[in-house]
């Protein structure tokens, strides 16, 4: 499996895929990217800058690219296909793997949720199809800057299941740190209490470091972790351990004066100052969320459980309205949240 002459498609190139193939296009791998529209066009234009918070900075020129936006010159030739794609479009994209990837491809879920992979199996029953967990964030350059730059803009790497000879040896290159996890339906749970975060920066309209050194946000953040812990606990789901202070102490830590906070958690506000949330973004950009596959898989999980969730039901219903309202990020105060949604 190590082969470096393996072709990797990324299936669904935004700011995560063309980070993830960039990096591996710069490790020498042979890369295909799966795009669209404006995507695209940059790419094959002006080539993609790929940058980090540790420093680096590269450039790969348009004609060292493979970019296209047919599904089938992507994953035809595929040994290994990374869905990158939004949570909503896993349904379409395993479609589009079914119709045109090879039977002996190996998929690779990069995706936010817990789901996503068996989503893809379920649909792809004759393909291996791995969960993975990607660890850190990715912003994207704005509209018609050249040339398209994506930067990991917080620390993290990658964590795919294990059982794959050769697999995390192809994907781990400079830029993209990868290990195999023999837990990942856990690791996938402890990314999901951080991910609710991302509704509170897409309704405040503030940077990530901003938001996260507030302790007036963290505190709504703390809330949610605790409603989504007790449900898990419920349900006899344990979230792994990643990075950090384990789950469990997560509200405790999150509830910390800011002075103290930023003392104990200098890790998880080691961030870019402009990095934001893929929701903020799809709020920007007129875009349906993830937040049924982020909030809504732990009320899911609630209801199930019998599990009161009145803190996440009152963020999930302040994202529903915004993305109705299509008025981009609502630049809500924590005290507004907290309110939650205004009466119809």
């Amino acid at each position: 499996m190590a082969d470096k002459e393996k072709t990797i498609a990324i299936a669904g190139a935004g700011s995560i895929g063309c980070y993830v193939g960039g990096c591996l296009a710069l490790a020498g791998r042979k890369v295909v990217f799966l795009a669209r529209g404006r995507i695209v066009e940059a790419l094959r234009n002006d080539g993609l800058q790929v940058s980090d918070l540790d420093g680096r900075d590269r450039r790969i020129e348009p004609e060292a690219l493979a970019v296209t936006d047919n599904p089938a010159t992507a994953l035809h030739d595929a040994d290994i296909i990374l869905v990158t794609v939004k949570s909503g479009a896993t349904e379409e994209m395993a479609a589009e793997i079914a119709n045109h990837g090879r039977q002996d491809a190996i998929v690779v879920s990069l995706q936010n949720g817990v789901d996503n992979a068996d989503k893809l199996g379920t649909r792809l029953p004759a393909l291996r199809v791995l969960a993975g967990m990607v660890a850190f964030n990715v912003v994207q350059s704005a509209d018609g800057d050249v040339p398209f730059r994506v930067h990991r803009a917080s620390h993290g790497g990658v964590m795919i299941d294990d059982g794959v000879d050769g697999l995390v040896d192809l994907l781990n290159v400079s830029g993209l740190a990868v290990e195999a996890r023999g837990d990942m339906k856990a690791v996938q749970w402890s990314k999901l209490l951080m991910n609710l975060n991302n509704a509170l920066v897409a309704l405040s309209d503030l940077p990530l470091a901003a938001e996260l050194a507030d302790r007036h946000w963290r505190v709504l953040l703390a809330g949610q972790i605790d409603e989504a812990l007790a449900a898990m606990k419920r349900a006899g789901i344990e979230p792994a351990r990643i990075a950090g202070p384990p789950p469990w102490m997560l509200p405790n830590v999150l509830r910390l004066p800011d002075w103290l906070f930023g003392l104990l958690a200098r890790r998880m506000l080691a961030i870019d100052p402009q990095a934001r949330s893929s929701m903020w973004d799809d709020l920007k950009r007129g875009r349906t969320t993830e937040i049924e596959d982020l909030q809504g898989a732990v009320l899911r999980l609630a209801r199930q459980t019998g599990t009161p969730m009145p803190t996440i039901e009152r963020i999930t219903a302040l994202v529903h309205q915004a993305e109705a309202d299509k008025h981009g990020p609502p630049g809500l105060s924590a005290e507004a949240v907290s309110a939650g949604p205004r009466s119809a």
